[in-house]
């Protein structure tokens, strides 16, 4: 008889079979797992990794990309970041993770950003303090549509780990699963976006650079066994609209809040130069880079998770304090 799929991550294994490839500090026991809540939006039931701490000054919303979830964010980012006295959240956007997702719609990436959006003002609702909002991989990009699209005040500032504007052909021809796919592929899924094709399901695996989403290729073969992260199938219109968005706000007219860069310096999916074009053209506000030595795309790699973590703290400290 099958096995119905968890509805909660306690009762998930893949995250658990994950941690052996991270230092002993970031493994979670089920004592020191985050809360698990949900959200609705629109029909939809959105999964949230939590670690509350109502005396914390500021929240740190963290947002997986195409190739993890919540609770991968919560092993890297989310518990060390509230054992330094900050509220975390990490969601599971739709089609990603434990969130389930309304019967008979089929999202787009543009309801990921309005998704977020929501769940910002959601979160301001409970209470007036600042908030930060850190991305890894897709997520840094969706972090920068998010503060282009929300409400001026909402974010102090925004974190990515990358920050791709995939409308770039360089950066489509980098990233994508091989260059094929990103010249011919893209078109195409543009054109089967406008017919009842939209709703069919295509594996992330081979649209994108998977195999490049962590540097241990025994923790690789853990990530592509999670139909809730790296095995991941999505459809058509999320990735025709994930290849081609528009922010609200072009960088060069951007100022919202700060921005960081947390860059891995073993990423061999999204090396730094790719998120030149679009930090470059950002000047009305302040822009940081960090390095990570070390680390790769899903970086499990010391010093520079250590890195990253000091580097978000220190963010989060300097523009909420």
């Amino acid at each position: 008889m099958p096995t119905s799929a968890p509805v909660y991550y306690r009762d998930q294994q893949a995250w658990r079979d994950l941690q052996q490839f991270l230092p002993a500090r970031l493994r979670p026991t089920d004592d020191t797992a985050p809360d698990e809540e949900f959200w609705t939006w629109r029909g939809h039931r959105v999964h949230l990794d939590r670690y509350p701490n109502p005396k914390a000054g500021a929240k740190v919303v963290l947002h997986h990309g195409v190739g993890t979830n919540g609770r991968q964010m919560s092993l890297i980012l989310g518990a060390p970041l509230a054992r330094r006295g900050f509220e975390t959240v990490a969601l599971d956007n739709l089609g990603y993770g434990l969130t389930r997702v309304r019967p008979g719609t089929t999202p787009s990436y543009d309801d990921w950003v309005d998704l977020v959006v929501d769940f910002l003002a959601h979160e301001q609702s409970r209470d007036d303090r600042p908030i930060v909002l850190c991305g890894l991989s897709a997520g840094g990009m969706l972090t920068y549509h998010v503060a282009a699209k929300a409400p001026r005040g909402t974010l102090r500032g925004i974190v990515g780990m990358t920050f791709l504007d995939k409308r770039d052909q360089q950066v489509r021809d980098e990233t994508s699963h091989d260059r094929l796919t990103a010249r011919a592929g893209v078109p195409v899924m543009g054109l089967l976006a406008k017919t009842p094709a939209a709703s069919m399901k295509y594996p992330m695996s081979l649209a994108s650079k998977m195999s490049a989403l962590a540097n241990d290729p025994a923790a690789m073969k853990v990530l592509m066994k999670d139909r809730t992260s790296a095995a991941n199938w999505v459809s058509v219109r999320f990735l025709d609209r994930y290849m081609n968005y528009a922010p609200a706000v072009e960088p060069e007219d951007f100022d919202a809040c700060p921005v960081l860069l947390t860059q891995p310096a073993e990423d061999r999916w999204t090396p730094h130069h790719l998120s030149v074009p679009v930090l470059s053209r950002i000047t009305k506000v302040p822009v940081d880079t960090v390095m990570l030595d070390n680390a790769g795309h899903y970086p499990l790699e010391e010093p520079g998770l250590g890195q990253m973590q000091d580097a978000i703290a220190d963010f989060v400290t300097k523009h909420t304090c």
